[in-house]
């Protein structure tokens, strides 16, 4: 199947019979925005009414991983691919620190939301989330934080994950990174892996495959470097704990979900109390990736945190 071929919304329906969904799909479009330096930003939008609900995905993920979740919500929403994720532009300088993402999701947000927005953020996307939040409190009028804070050890989950993009940077075919992901165990059912890679790879014009996102090329880049251990630890960079200031300049209602199996530890979750004991902090039995692992669930709980805001 070429690009050209391919439908990106294709997955929907076998996504929502997952669901048990049996009322009809929310219209889908994808919407891009020529940032002020030239750079494309690009994303998702779900319904024909304003979104009410905005999504920031993870590291080396992109929009649609919130597909099943926002089908589950049924409700109008936005899913932006961040910077060097999706079909989004690359950074030259490649700084993907969640300040820097924040400037474009804030210009994404004027364009194309009519009202303040319950924004939701996975891993990455929850502190850029949380620095849109401290930024431009007008935007948000609640913060759902998934699986991070900014004191996450990034030596510690995401290691299986630099390992995982540290390898080749393209492939034959799609299948040949499908059965990579399999084998690191990512993914869940060959299904979803399938699903993950089609939405996350693009077919070069020589007719290679390799991820959209820049951070697999990054981690490869570095893995490959011969400065070893000096060389720049992308993963590090992105996940450092430099949002603390973000998290206490924020203003609005703040709801952080752990995963009891994710990233953030009891020592985390602890500091996260300590430093905002006005939060809400609820534990799922879920991994990392929360909004994959139970859709429904999550979706459930955004709708109450909405029905609130």
């Amino acid at each position: 199947m070429t690009d050209d071929a391919f439908d990106e919304f294709s997955f929907l329906p076998a996504q929502a019979e997952s669901l048990g969904l049996t009322t009809p799909l929310p219209a889908t479009e994808r919407r891009d925005l020529t940032l002020a330096d030239g750079r494309n930003l690009s994303a998702l939008r779900y319904g024909d009414e304003p979104p009410v609900v905005t999504f920031l995905h993870g590291a080396g993920l992109n929009a649609h991983t919130w597909d099943t979740t926002i089908l589950a919500l049924g409700l109008p929403a936005l899913s932006i691919d961040l910077a060097g994720h999706g079909d989004s532009s690359w950074r030259d300088d490649a700084r993907y620190v969640a300040r820097t993402l924040a400037e474009d999701v804030v210009p994404a947000l004027e364009a194309w939301t009519e009202a303040p927005q319950v924004l939701v953020g996975h891993s990455l996307g929850a502190l850029t989330a949380t620095a849109v939040a401290a930024a431009r409190g007008d935007l948000v009028r609640s913060l759902v934080l998934i699986d991070l804070t900014p004191g996450v050890d990034p030596a510690a989950g995401p290691a299986q994950m630099r390992a995982f993009f540290a390898g080749p940077t393209d492939w034959a075919d799609r299948e040949e990174l499908v059965e990579r992901a399999l084998s690191f165990g990512l993914g869940g059912s060959r299904e979803a892996a399938t699903r993950g890679v089609y939405l996350n790879s693009r077919i070069r014009p020589d007719g290679r495959v390799e991820w959209k996102h820049h951070f697999a090329h990054l981690a490869a880049a570095a893995a490959a470097s011969d400065a070893g251990a000096s060389a720049p630890d992308a993963m590090r960079e992105l996940l450092a704990a430099s949002g603390w200031d973000d998290l206490a300049a924020v203003r609005t209602p703040i709801t952080l979900v752990r995963g009891d199996a994710g990233y953030v530890t009891e020592a985390d979750a602890d500091e996260f109390r300590r430093r905002r004991p006005d939060a809400d902090v609820i534990v799922v039995p879920a991994h990392h990736n929360v909004h994959e692992q139970i859709p429904d669930r999550l979706a459930a709980l955004v709708g109450r945190i909405v029905e609130a805001a």
